[in-house]
């Protein structure tokens, strides 16, 4: 039997990413990073298009050569058709198209939020025997963009069980993290500067929000106004307290996030709990699913650092799935910015 070979390509945001996988085992991930963001404190879209249509081309390539693999050998392409920014997800869905029509190969449409709670099946070489959770189970997702609670029961059947109904986790922290005079993205600044403070320093508010679902637009704004009262009495309140409020504030997030999580994995009956997404890298977070481990006895998934962040490799893995189910999709499809709550 042949193996199965696929690219997968990923430019939901401002990364331009290409990897290859043979059979479930990636062979490379490439990754193109845009630094022009940071100046802006943000992405901006029509950057992140143009920078897109730079990279794709080279990265792919360099994805190709990596894995000593022929464009070829390809068994199909791969890609992100959102949800994501518009400009950023056409390009790469163009590519995709124009590559594996010019190779007569099928091309595969991949949910980029699917994606990220696939990356745990993603196997990094031959030797790769790492526990994979098994379905079903819970994932945290959790980026700049997304803060979702997801019931896994299959490779293609997830559901959203609770989310953000305002800004998501990663948002907060590069919210906050800018008005503390910190560069963009926060979140890894803030990070790093917590580990020197101490979380219980400042109180920040809490939402009551019903069910599973998450708030965190009344933590920042509680974190903004305890800085604008503070710094009437001290100018230098902020660069006086950095490592504190860091802590106080990324302690406040995780208690939010964790204490939703439990509460979904005991209402569930589910003893199997992944974490995913960009915000999966904060080593504070990591912690608390350790002890979900340790003390309350759950099995949990850690994804490995290359794959919290956007990357084609969770692309190639959800392309890999679909490919064994021939889940391929016409080259009319276009993509879309925003999702529903099951993908």
């Amino acid at each position: 039997m042949n193996p199965i070979i696929i690219l997968g390509i990923e430019s939901s945001c401002d990364d331009t990413s290409a990897a290859v996988l043979r059979d479930g085992v990636m062979l490379s991930n490439v990754i193109a990073n845009q630094s022009v963001h940071a100046k802006f404190g943000g992405v901006v879209p029509e950057l992140a298009s143009r920078a897109h249509q730079q990279n794709i081309i080279p990265t792919v390539q360099e994805a190709l050569r990596q894995a000593d693999i022929d464009k070829k050998q390809l068994s199909a392409v791969a890609f992100t058709r959102g949800p994501g920014l518009l400009g950023s997800l056409l390009v790469g869905t163009s590519f995709a198209k124009g590559f594996a029509q010019a190779l007569g190969i099928p091309i595969i449409d991949v949910n980029h939020l699917q994606a990220h709670v696939l990356a745990h099946f993603i196997r990094k070489d031959e030797n790769d025997n790492s526990p994979q959770p098994q379905f079903p189970f819970l994932c945290l997702l959790v980026s700049g963009g997304n803060s979702q609670i997801v019931l896994v029961k299959a490779y293609n059947d997830m559901t959203v069980v609770g989310q953000t109904i305002d800004d998501a986790a990663g948002e907060a922290f590069d919210k906050c993290a800018k008005v503390m005079g910190l560069p963009y993205p926060g979140g890894p600044h803030i990070d790093r500067l917590a580990k020197e403070g101490n979380p219980n320093t400042f109180r920040l508010n809490k939402p009551q929000i019903e069910g599973y679902n998450y708030s965190f637009s009344g933590l920042k704004t509680s974190f903004l106004y305890l800085l604008r009262d503070k710094m009437k009495e001290n100018s230098n309140f902020i660069e006086e307290n950095l490592n504190d409020l860091c802590a106080s504030l990324q302690a406040t997030v995780i208690d939010i996030l964790m204490d939703k999580l439990k509460k979904a994995a005991k209402d569930y009956n589910i003893h199997q709990i992944a974490l995913a997404g960009g915000v999966s890298a904060n080593s504070a977070l990591r912690q608390a699913f350790n002890d979900l481990a340790t003390i309350d006895g759950y099995e949990v998934f850690i994804p490995p650092f290359a794959f919290t962040t956007d990357n084609a490799a969770m692309i190639a893995m959800t392309g890999y799935f679909k490919y064994l189910d021939h889940d391929f999709c016409s080259f009319d499809e276009v993509p879309f910015a925003r999702v529903s709550n099951t993908f």
